[in-house]
C-alpha cells in the first residue's frame, strides 16, 4: 500500500513538472494593434444630388441582352465557378478541423503467425514451448486530444473565417463578372449609336456629292467638287467598317466572360437596347464600404483567421492531455476467439508538453505575429483601395457627364452650321469649300458625342463595382430571362 502511494505521489510530482515548465514558457500572444481605418464623413466628388434610385439603377437594367448575358453568366461562368468551388474547399477545410476536436474511433483485424527458436532457451526441455504460432484479434481503437488549453478551437475559428473569406471573393467575383458584362453591353450600344451617326454622315456627304454632280452638270461648278464630296462620303463608310473589329473584340470579351458560344452571345446582343441615357448617380456613404465590399470583407475575415491562427501557435507552448483506450479480442486458435478469455483492453492517458526546443515554437509565433501583421495591412490596403476607388467612380462620373453634355451641344451646334453652309451653296452664296469645311467639321462630331455618353454610362458602372453594389433583384429578372428564354 504504501509503494502505491509513492508510485501516485511520483506520478504527481512529474505532471506538476511539466505543468509548471510549460507555463514557464507559456503566455499570452503578443498583441498586433488592430485599429479600424478612419474614413470621411462624405465623398469629396459625390455631387449634390436628391435621387432615390438604388444601385442597380447603374447598371443597364433595361437592357435585354444584359439581363440575358448575366443569367447565362451566373450559371456557366468559369470565374464565378471557380470562386464557388474555393468556398466549398473552405467549408470542407473547416469540417476537417471540427472533426478534429473529436475522438477518432477505429477497427482493426489482425492474423498473425510466428515462428520462433526454441534452442534460444537453453539446453532444457521446451516441449511446452511451441516453436509456431498463430494468433487472431479484432480491435477498437479510440483516441481524443482535449484540447485543454483551446488550440484546436483556434484552428476551427481560423477555418471557419476563412469560408467567411471564400464566400466575400466569390461575391466580389460576381460583382465584378456582373459590371464587366455590363460595360461590355455599354460598348456595344455605344457602337450602335456611333454607326447610326456614321451613317448619317455617309447620308450627308452623298447628298452633298449629288448637289455637286447637279451644279458639274449645269456647268457651274468643277468636277473637283464632286470628287472631294465623294471623298469624304469614302471617309465616313471607312471609319464604319473600322466598327466590326470593335464588336468583334466585345463579343469574343462576353464569350470568356459567361462561358456560352458565340451565337448565344451576338443573338443576345442583336435583341434591341435602350438608347444611352446616364441617370443621377445615387448617394452613399463612405462607412457603407465596409460592410458593402466583399474585397473589404474578404481581407476582414483573413485577418480573423491569422488573429486565431496566432492564437493556436501559442498555444503549442502548454501540455497537451491525449486520452486513448484500445477494447478488443484476442486469441490464439479459432474456436476462443470469442471467450470470456480472450478480452483484452487498454486505456491510457498522456501528457506532453514542450520542455527545450530551442526556440522553435517562438519563431513559430514570431512567424504567425507577422502574418497577422501582413493581414492587417492587407485589411487596410483594402479599405482605402474601396475608397479611392468610390472618390474616383463619383469625379468620372462628374467629368464624364461634362463631357457629354459639352459633346452633344458641339454636334448639334457643328450639324446645324453645315446646313447653313449647305443651303448657302445651293443658293451660291458661299463657295464648295465652305461646305466642305463645315461638313468635315460636323462628321464624327455625333459620333464622339455617342461615346462621350457611353462613357458617362460606364462611369456609373464604375460606381457600382466601386461601392462594392450588389443586384439581388437584376439576378432574379436575369434568371427568369434566361429561364423563359
Amino acid at each position: 500500500m504504501k509503494i502505491a502511494a509513492s508510485n501516485l505521489r511520483g506520478r504527481v510530482a512529474a505532471v506538476a513538472l511539466i505543468a509548471s515548465l510549460s507555463a514557464c514558457a507559456g503566455g499570452p500572444p503578443p498583441e498586433i494593434a488592430t485599429p479600424a481605418p478612419a474614413l470621411p464623413e462624405a465623398f469629396f466628388f459625390q455631387p449634390d444630388s436628391t435621387s432615390r434610385a438604388g444601385l442597380d439603377a447603374l447598371l443597364p437594367i433595361d437592357d435585354a441582352a444584359f439581363l440575358e448575358l448575366i443569367g447565362h453568366a451566373l450559371r456557366d461562368a468559369p470565374s464565378l465557378n471557380e470562386a464557388l468551388a474555393r468556398v466549398d474547399a473552405a467549408r470542407a477545410n473547416a469540417r476537417r478541423t471540427n472533426a478534429e476536436r473529436m475522438p477518432n474511433i477505429s477497427a482493426e483485424g489482425t492474423v498473425q503467425r510466428n515462428r520462433i527458436n526454441t534452442g534460444q532457451f537453453g539446453d532444457g526441455p521446451a516441449d511446452f514451448i511451441p516453436a509456431e504460432q498463430s494468433s487472431y484479434g479484432a480491435n477498437l481503437v479510440a483516441s481524443w486530444d482535449a484540447d485543454l488549453f483551446g488550440q484546436l478551437r483556434a484552428q476551427e475559428r481560423a477555418a471557419v473565417a476563412r469560408i467567411d473569406a471564400a464566400n466575400a471573393s466569390a461575391a466580389a467575383a460576381r460583382i465584378a463578372l456582373l459590371a464587366e458584362i455590363a460595360g461590355s453591353v455599354v460598348d456595344w450600344r455605344v457602337l450602335e449609336a456611333r454607326a447610326k451617326a456614321i451613317e448619317s454622315d455617309v447620308s450627308a456627304a452623298r447628298q452633298l456629292a449629288s448637289l455637286a454632280q447637279t451644279r458639274e452638270d449645269a456647268g457651274i461648278a468643277p468636277g473637283f467638287d464632286r470628287i472631294r464630296a465623294e471623298a469624304a462620303a469614302t471617309a465616313s463608310l471607312s471609319r464604319l467598317a473600322a466598327l466590326e473589329s470593335e464588336r468583334v473584340r466585345i463579343a469574343g470579351r462576353l464569350i470568356t466572360l459567361t462561358g456560352q458560344d458565340a451565337a448565344t452571345v451576338n443573338a443576345a446582343l442583336q435583341q434591341g437596347g435602350p438608347s444611352l441615357n446616364p441617370g443621377s448617380p445615387p448617394a452613399s456613404l463612405p462607412s457603407e464600404l465596409l460592410t458593402n465590399r466583399p474585397d473589404v470583407a474578404s481581407a476582414a475575415a483573413l485577418l480573423a483567421a491569422a488573429d486565431a491562427d496566432l492564437a493556436a501557435t501559442a498555444r503549442a507552448r502548454f501540455p497537451r492531455l491525449t486520452l486513448s483506450a484500445v477494447l478488443g479480442l484476442l486469441s490464439f486458435r479459432t474456436g476462443d476467439f470469442f471467450d470470456e478469455d480472450s478480452l483484452v483492453g487498454t486505456l491510457t492517458s498522456g501528457l506532453a508538453a514542450p520542455l527545450l526546443d530551442f526556440g522553435r515554437i517562438e519563431a513559430e509565433i514570431d512567424g504567425a505575429a507577422a502574418n497577422k501583421q501582413v493581414a492587417f495591412q492587407t485589411y487596410r490596403a483594402a479599405v482605402f483601395q474601396a475608397l479611392g476607388d468610390a472618390e474616383a467612380a463619383y469625379g468620372l462620373i462628374n467629368a464624364a457627364d461634362n463631357e457629354a453634355a459639352l459633346a452633344v451641344q458641339q454636334s448639334e451646334q457643328l450639324k446645324r452650321a453645315a446646313l447653313i453652309a449647305n443651303d448657302r451653296y445651293r443658293a451660291g452664296l458661299a463657295s464648295f469649300l465652305e461646305v466642305l469645311d463645315a461638313r468635315r467639321a460636323a462628321d464624327s462630331s455625333g459620333e464622339q458625342a455617342a461615346g462621350a455618353i457611353g462613357r458617362a454610362e460606364r462611369a456609373r458602372i464604375l460606381l457600382w463595382q466601386a461601392v462594392g453594389g450588389d443586384a439581388p433583384q437584376v439576378m432574379a429578372e436575369a434568371h427568369a430571362e434566361v429561364d423563359g428564354g
